[in-house]
């Protein structure tokens, strides 16, 4: 899961866009922000220093706005989903997303050389859904593939889902949600989730490296 974790940092990277005139494709919006954000992380020394204030700002403002969470979260819960009420639900989604957050920040200062390669894309021109496969690429390592799947929406592409090697993000926390809540009910999922980003406030970021 470490690898998993830290790997997707770099996904979650290349999605970090600036705001578009216009929709643009979603090889296209990897593809034109990545290298840039990614340079702004090398050259940032508080990022490289564990500023987890400034990482969380750097997430807030230029990640997030390009995932849908709650999609996200509805698959990670699965048949769960259809039992939750609309409190839980929202719940679900917030401490989700908010453990997400806090665990890929730990992982940004892991990151100084890799370079990303989209791959060749085609798409039909009335697709609503799509994937991207790019591979991350790190000197002295093997290049690891990660594939994105998104989906258009009123606002543009955003990505539910990253795979890494083949290993699919929110399925990765399928089975864990699910043994939690068939032991615990869904409050218990959320319980678990609320406790780990609790103690992650409060962990230095370094921790992700030394795990």
């Amino acid at each position: 899961m470490k690898r998993l974790v830290n790997v997707v940092v770099v996904a979650l990277l290349c999605m970090a866009g600036v705001a578009q005139a216009e929709m643009v494709a979603p090889d296209e919006l990897i593809k034109a922000t990545a290298q840039d954000v990614l340079t702004i992380v090398k050259q940032d020394k508080d990022i490289q220093a564990g500023s987890q204030k400034k990482i969380l700002a750097l997430v807030d403002a230029k990640v997030l706005p390009h995932f849908d969470f709650t999609r996200m979260t509805q698959l990670a819960v699965g048949k769960y989903w259809r039992t939750a009420t609309n409190e839980q639900k929202q719940a679900l989604v917030t401490e989700f997303r908010n453990m997400l957050v806090r665990t890929y920040t730990k992982a940004f200062t892991v990151y100084r050389d890799q370079t990303i390669d989209v791959k060749p894309f085609k798409m039909a021109a009335d697709a609503t859904e799509a994937t991207v496969k790019t591979t991350i690429n790190k000197p002295g390592a093997p290049p690891v593939p990660v594939d994105y799947e998104m989906k258009k929406n009123a606002d543009g592409w955003k990505a539910f889902d990253v795979s890494i090697e083949g290993v699919s993000m929110v399925t990765s926390y399928r089975g864990t949600f699910g043994t939690q809540i068939e032991q615990n009910g869904i409050d218990g999922l959320i319980k678990m989730l609320s406790d780990k980003n609790t103690n992650a406030v409060n962990a230095p970021l370094h921790k992700a490296e030394t795990k």
